[in-house]
């Protein structure tokens, strides 16, 4: 399978490209002789994957959040949830597999998992309609909620869209109503909750499940009212970029940390999660579960509390 190269990611491409080809020939040759030139680029590449990725600015990172290769939420669920079993449908109108969620256990913890699932292929994107959930992906969320409710089941939900779909029979749907139930469900769920923003955090179409006790972010991804591309049409009518308008609107995991938007940034293996899913999904697993049992006996009042009070602060810091 190609490997997939970011605009950034250029030099590093042209090098490992080099070192297939000294394999190839190497491997044609029957020879060893070129092994140790071999060993000596690699080194090369990994350095510079490591020292671009520990550099990387708002818009480079925005690129990172949404790579095509990026563990998503069906790698997420087969990587960490054993025994899943997936509930469709909203019970008043079709089933919107851009959110997915079910029942399992995560460390033979019974849990209810949700996420976004944006697809890998072609035939996969349009299934999940990459990732834009519509109304009733939104009223399957509250549906999967009310359930956790009803089985003491803590919440784990895993958000990775641009927004929520804007064609005309999702409007037609009410998919701001949806996502406005979706989000009150959220802050008045009576068991824990934790989110995970593991690619992109876009708008309302994230919030709506967004909304837990605690919300972790991964090192490369992005959270944000607005996609750069539809800050830049707007506020500066295209005059000027989306990179321009990335930098701008503090949209990265260390800025969010910041501004006390997320509780805590997981780190991710050099390179980005795509490089190692398999170390992104342990590092995920691990600060999930770590999260899990600080919740784990805390009173509904306490529950309802914290999460009421973490997120009314949000944007009211510095004010009297």
């Amino acid at each position: 399978m190609a490997v997939h190269y970011l605009e950034f990611e250029r030099p590093i491409a042209d090098l490992e490209a080099k070192i297939d080809e000294l394999s190839r020939l190497a491997e044609t040759a029957g020879t060893d002789d070129l092994t140790r030139e071999i060993d000596a680029l690699r080194d090369r590449a990994r350095q510079m994957r490591k020292d671009a990725y520990a550099n990387l600015d708002a818009w480079q990172k925005t690129q990172v959040a949404r790579h095509p290769e990026r563990p998503h939420f069906v790698d997420y669920c087969a990587g960490l949830i054993d025994e899943f079993v997936e509930l469709k449908g909203d019970r008043k109108f079709a089933d919107d597999q851009a959110i997915m969620g079910g029942i399992g256990r995560f460390r033979g913890r019974p849990v209810l998992v949700m996420g976004h699932e944006k697809g890998r292929d072609t035939v996969t994107r349009v299934k999940h309609n990459f990732g834009y959930a519509r109304p009733e992906g939104y009223r399957k969320a509250i549906r999967l909620m009310e359930l956790a409710e009803r089985f003491n089941l803590p919440v784990i939900s895993f958000v990775d869209t641009p927004a929520a779909y804007p064609g005309v029979g999702s409007e037609e749907r009410g998919v701001a109503e949806a996502i406005a139930r979706s989000t009150e469900k959220c802050l008045m769920l009576r068991v824990p909750m934790v989110a995970i923003v593991t690619g992109e955090g876009g708008s309302g179409g994230a919030l709506g499940i967004a909304c837990g006790n605690r919300v972790l972010i991964l090192e490369h991804a992005i959270y944000s009212v607005i996609p750069p591309e539809g800050a830049n049409s707007i506020l500066w009518r295209g005059a000027r970029t989306a990179e321009e308008a990335a930098k701008a609107m503090k949209i990265t995991a260390a800025d969010l940390l910041k501004m006390k938007i997320v509780d805590r940034i997981i780190p991710e293996p050099p390179g980005g999660a795509h490089a190692d899913p398999a170390a992104a999904l342990r590092i995920v697993g691990d600060a999930l579960e770590k999260e899990l049992d600080s919740l784990e006996g805390k009173s509904v009042e306490k529950l309802l509390k914290q999460r009421s009070e973490r997120f009314y602060a949000i944007g009211r810091t510095g004010l009297k």
